[in-house]
């Protein structure tokens, strides 16, 4: 790809955005507000390219992507799955061993007491089983509640999630952490939201292939987030930036803070990167 703007003059700032969906790229009402469409358009046609980062899967992004009409690659499931969305098509996807799993939540009940447990299973079309006592935020994201737990394990996985029913979210990932992180990946992706993952597998290493597929280095990529789950993907980027209504963690090693998403703040960082200066 080619560091210069379409009109071959100036380079650009970045060659590529990624973005995060939820707290960051979309608004508390789920929408993309139309001057951050046009704020995307406008890098989009200087030559740079636009990639969702999400923790949801494939699955649970797809129809965002479809109302945004966004054909370009997904990076999606915590950086599990590469999907590209013009195709309809999965690239790659990476599993959970279900054993290293199994041994690890044993390791993490062993310090905290039962969990209440959820799991996103593999694919075009996975479903998030939701186990007893898990709590699912209210939206339109599809659940599958199960009344035995055991059910999570009968099928590839791609990630666990885990709620204590009085730790915070903050506390129950510290534990799992120090227990259980030498068998799985540990992350807190929003809200009540405490993963496990394959070890090593992270926002960053699926930016990281997308990017290669799109011929882009780190260093020309731009990154926006608001979760610990982001913390991964703003150190391989060049730059990050987190929103204001950002996670503690995630603002203490962005590189700025923007405003909030529902105050256009990847717009604002966007214009100020990609307007064309004033003659």
């Amino acid at each position: 790809m080619s560091d210069d703007a379409a009109g071959g003059s100036a380079p650009l700032p970045y060659q590529l955005i990624a973005t995060d969906l939820d707290g960051t790229l979309l608004r508390s009402d789920d929408t993309v507000s139309e001057r951050t469409r046009a704020a995307l358009q406008l890098a989009t046609a200087a030559g740079a390219a636009h990639i969702v980062v999400t923790g949801r899967t494939v699955a649970w992004t797809r129809h965002i992507l479809d109302a945004l009409d966004y054909r370009g690659l997904a990076v999606c499931g915590q950086g599990a799955q590469v999907y590209h969305a013009g195709e309809h098509r999965l690239l790659t996807s990476v599993t959970l061993d279900r054993q290293l799993a199994g041994l690890a939540l044993a390791k993490i009940e062993a310090e905290t007491g039962p969990l209440y447990l959820a799991a996103s299973r593999d694919g075009m079309d996975g479903d998030v089983l939701v186990g007893p006592g898990y709590h699912v935020q209210e939206g339109p994201l599809p659940a599958v509640p199960i009344t035995d737990a055991e059910e999570i394990w009968s099928a590839p996985l791609n990630k666990l999630y885990i709620q204590h029913p009085s730790l915070d979210d903050d506390a129950l990932a510290e534990v799992a952490r120090a227990v259980a992180g030498g068998l799985v990946g540990v992350t807190m992706a929003g809200a009540g939201i405490v993963e496990l993952l394959p070890l090593g597998l992270s926002k960053a290493t699926g930016l990281s292939l997308a990017a290669r597929r799109l011929g882009v280095k780190a260093a020309g990529t731009i990154a926006f987030g608001d979760m610990p789950n982001d913390v991964p993907m703003f150190g391989w980027a060049g730059h990050g930036v987190a929103m204001a209504n950002a996670h503690t963690e995630l603002k203490a090693v962005a590189d700025e803070v923007t405003a909030s998403n529902d105050e256009d703040g990847i717009a604002v960082v966007l214009e100020r990167l990609f307007r064309p200066a004033a003659v």
